[in-house]
């Protein structure tokens, strides 16, 4: 164990707790943390060695596919050794214990695995042969959980795990993700009236962190998931996770230092293991979760990133993209952004303030709601103003009537673009395979969110990807394939330099390098022919997606829609 990393853990714990219920923290979670690991002996892997270019995530519910009879688990472990054998590294999991709504994001109880999906052995089954990533889903509660149950009975033991909101607190100055109401009035077993903190919905409780017992609690549940085998730990909704009134509730002082105590507490506990902050807030706030690079999380989502590239794709040109990725860095070698496109949830908007102008981010909402999608809004002084676009990313695409060999190709540009981009990359499973939205979930469930989380029959799925020809199977094969090539080169390091190349137009490229290598990626965000000049594009070079050698001669001509990884000779 080392002995500065206890240190820094108590120095954090003092800060958030005064020195003497600190330091009571702080010896618990240092004696089990030795325990753990000392009970779970792992190789030393050095920071800028946890994550590789070899790395790339699926992010899939645990039922995500069905085979009747089967754990859905296993039916995904199934999955990822079938059909999309060899396409990533690693799978997010997103929440497989008990819930009682928002798809498994309102746990019941943090230790089991909900039966319908399976069981620890599941878990640690697809833990055997893929990173694991799992959500700690530790800003909030079930108000159906135990937990709760046992506050509203006045249980001293949970004493302060919730935060109480008097009638008359001032709330005008709290960010709000959702539209809906901060504060839910619950009756205790006496009758009494408690109105507990509830950022995301009613049925969401939030826990309180000003309380130590509920840190220590929240600390026991991460060790138990990376007793299962987990390696990467998401932090969930991480931004709320401190209050105070009058502030803004979001991303502050407290909340950072409660990332922090945490990492030191994986440092001694799993060195090995990787945490990965979702936050999704402003460009500039998201990247303050990076700390000083060695201290709070080694991964950030990148969450600019899926709304910049669809303006980008939706006006043909990557003027924007070029800019803000000019200005991308992490403190650090040991720190990295986690880019993805598409997720279980829609396509954040927050993150694109200061990137572009206020009309742009209205034109992209009427574009996801002219292509069948739904808009959701939050609340803002200002009156409501959209915060997420509700839409399978292939149809925010894809204009009506278009061949889908059009489509396909546009498609998997923009992930090209998003794969070339250094950090560690992740394809959510609707986008790898392909899929489009599924209106008739919002209509069943009344969720917009509901559209692009759609469950699919196992026999059904590889049926359609049977079909050389049809949209799923093209997509699964254009991504599987860049997805391919991509792990097999050292400048793709998650750590590695990156400059994007002066451009036009809908071009945006990139030179990577890393471990000796070289790479120019070059990709055309555009119907039109684009053009890319550098005077050091010279010589022979290997096209790495086509397979084809090439001579340079100080530019490159793309075809609309078109990918170039080229490597010189």
């Amino acid at each position: 164990m080392s002995r500065d990393r206890a240190e820094v853990l108590r120095g954090h714990l003092r800060a958030l707790y005064g020195d003497a219920g600190g330091e009571a923290l702080a010896d618990t979670l240092v004696a089990e943390a030795t325990a753990f690991r000392r009970a779970h002996p792992h190789p030393a892997v050095p920071p800028a060695r946890r994550l590789s270019a070899t790395d790339a995530f699926l992010i899939s519910y645990p039922d995500q596919v069905r085979v009747p009879g089967e754990a859905p688990l296993a039916t995904l472990h199934r999955l990822l050794r079938g059909p999309l054998a060899g396409a990533v590294s690693g799978v997010h999991v997103l929440p497989f214990q008990p819930s009682s709504s928002d798809d498994g994001f309102a746990v019941i109880d943090y230790r089991t695995v909900d039966p319908q999906f399976g069981d620890w052995h599941d878990i640690e089954a697809l833990a055997s042969d893929h990173r694991l990533m799992v959500d700690a889903v530790i800003n909030h509660v079930s108000a159906s959980s135990d937990t709760l149950r046992r506050y509203l009975a006045g249980d001293p033991a949970v004493a302060g795990f919730f935060r109480e909101i008097a009638p008359d607190a001032d709330l005008g100055s709290v960010v709000r993700p959702r539209a809906t109401p901060l504060a839910t009035a619950f009756e205790g077993a006496d009758g009494a009236r408690h109105r507990l903190w509830t950022t995301f919905s009613a049925d969401q409780v939030d826990l309180d962190y000003a309380t130590p017992a509920v840190l220590l609690e929240a600390a026991r549940v991460l060790l138990g998931y990376l007793a299962h085998g987990v390696q990467v730990l998401r932090l969930d909704a991480v931004t709320y996770l401190w209050k105070e009134l009058g502030t803004s509730c979001t991303s502050l002082p407290q909340t950072h230092r409660l990332v922090k105590a945490l990492r030191a507490l994986l440092e001694i506990a799993a060195p090995w293991a990787v945490l990965l902050t979702e936050t999704n807030v402003p460009h500039d706030e998201n990247v303050g979760y990076f700390g000083d690079g060695s201290d709070e999380a080694q991964l950030v989502y990148n969450f600019a990133l899926p709304p910049l590239l669809l303006h980008c794709a939706a006006v043909e040109d990557a003027s924007s993209l070029r800019s803000w990725a000019g200005g991308l860095a992490t403190p650090s070698r040991e720190t990295a952004f986690f880019n993805f496109l598409a997720s279980h949830d829609g396509v954040g908007l927050r993150a694109l303030e200061g990137l572009v102008e206020g009309p742009a981010v209205a034109r992209l909402a009427e574009l996801a709601l002219a292509r069948g999608g739904r808009v959701s809004t939050r609340s803002t002084a200002r009156g409501e103003r959209p915060y997420e676009l509700n839409v399978s990313y292939f149809d925010a695409l894809t204009p009506p009537d278009e061949p889908v060999a059009t489509s396909v190709r546009r498609f998997a540009t923009v992930h090209a673009a998003m794969l070339a981009l250094a950090g560690v990359p992740a394809v959510y499973v609707h986008s790898l395979l392909g899929s489009r939205g599924a209106p008739d979930e919002v209509a069943r469930t009344g969720r917009a969110r509901s559209i692009n989380r759609e469950k699919l029959g196992y026999q059904g799925l590889v049926a359609e990807l049977a079909d050389a020809g049809g949209r799923r199977a093209r997509v699964l094969a254009s991504l599987t394939q860049l997805l391919r090539v991509r792990r097999q080169q050292p400048a793709f390091d998650p750590f590695g330099d990156q400059q994007v190349l002066p451009a036009e137009g809908g071009v945006f490229a990139l030179r990577r390098e890393g471990a000796g290598q070289t790479l120019w990626c070059a990709h055309n965000l555009s119907s039109r022919p684009g053009r890319l000049r550098h005077r050091e594009l010279r010589g022979p070079a290997r096209d790495l997606i086509g397979g084809r050698e090439v001579a340079l001669a100080g530019e490159l001509e793309l075809a609309p829609w078109q990918t170039l990884w080229l490597e010189p000779r």
